[in-house]
């Protein structure tokens, strides 16, 4: 099943979709490689938290229109911007700490699983949007980039925090510090990536693979990803006591008792998502 959404503010700079129990959401300024605006980020992170709570959701997809994932905050809006009268330094910081967390927070917090789809550039912001992500799928023509060097800017949208995780403390340094454009099978090779696909295929190879995920056991992916950010935060006895917890609790769900019917029967299961 198919069904299109309205978002209100901000509809036409993003597309929403869902087909079978996955959502589809497309970043839509392709004239524009797709640059967040303030509008677009608004809109985002309200129908991020909208899917969060939707139980004929299951999975979440987050591509860009045209040729680009995407480019960033938008620097043309933002050079204008800054000809404009400023609010007191201190308004801005806090305006811009609840943009973030309203975004990429809630992309970070979502129980479900999450894919993003990427072809040509994501960049800055665009980045850290890819990397908030569980899995990255990546066209042939993906080109990665923190950009932040280039502009002169220290870095926004989690990046600092999401590059270190995954890619690593020194690694995460040189990718900040020299904003080089990394290709798709060198993103692969330090693991920004977590496969590639030629350009042609994206849409359906991402798409392949959120349905995979949506039809599998929802909750424990929830758990999963629970245990998976404790790890970063604890030591690995109050890891080994945090997932004792959690696997009992999944051990009372119904998806669990399917799989083990499934296994039994030696059939492949059928996950309901509770």
């Amino acid at each position: 099943m198919s069904k299109k959404l309205e978002i209100g503010s901000g509809a036409d700079e993003l597309l929403t979709e869902i087909r079978q129990h996955v959502a589809i959401l497309t970043l839509n300024r392709p004239e524009a490689m797709n640059a967040l605006t303030g509008t677009l980020a608004a809109a985002l992170g309200k129908r991020i938290r909208c899917l969060a709570e939707d139980p004929q959701v299951r999975a979440i997809l987050i591509t860009g229109a045209g040729s680009a994932f995407c480019a960033g905050a938008d620097v043309k809006r933002m050079n204008r911007n800054s000809t404009e009268v400023e609010q007191a330094l201190e308004q801005r910081v806090a305006d811009f700490r609840v943009e973030q967390r309203a975004l990429v927070g809630a992309l970070v917090a979502v129980r479900k699983p999450t894919v993003a789809a990427i072809l040509g550039p994501a960049a800055g912001a665009g980045l850290a949007l890819a990397l908030a992500c569980d899995i990255r799928v990546a066209a042939h023509s993906a080109i990665l980039t923190t950009a932040y060097a280039r502009i002169g800017l220290s870095g926004d949208y989690g990046i600092a925090w999401l590059l270190t995780q995954v890619a690593g403390f020194t690694r995460a340094r040189e990718l900040m510090f020299l904003s080089e454009r990394i290709d798709a099978q060198g993103a692969e090779a330090i693991g920004l990536v977590s496969r590639v696909v030629p350009d042609g295929e994206l849409s359906d190879a991402a798409f392949a693979l959120a349905v995979s995920l949506a039809r599998g056991p929802t909750v424990a992916f929830g758990r999963m990803k629970d245990n998976l950010d404790h790890a970063v935060i604890s030591t690995f006895r109050a890891s080994l006591d945090y997932e004792a917890e959690n696997v009992i609790r999944t051990g009372q769900t119904l998806d669990h008792r399917e799989g083990l019917r499934a296994f039994a029967e030696k059939r492949k299961p059928i996950f309901e998502g509770h």
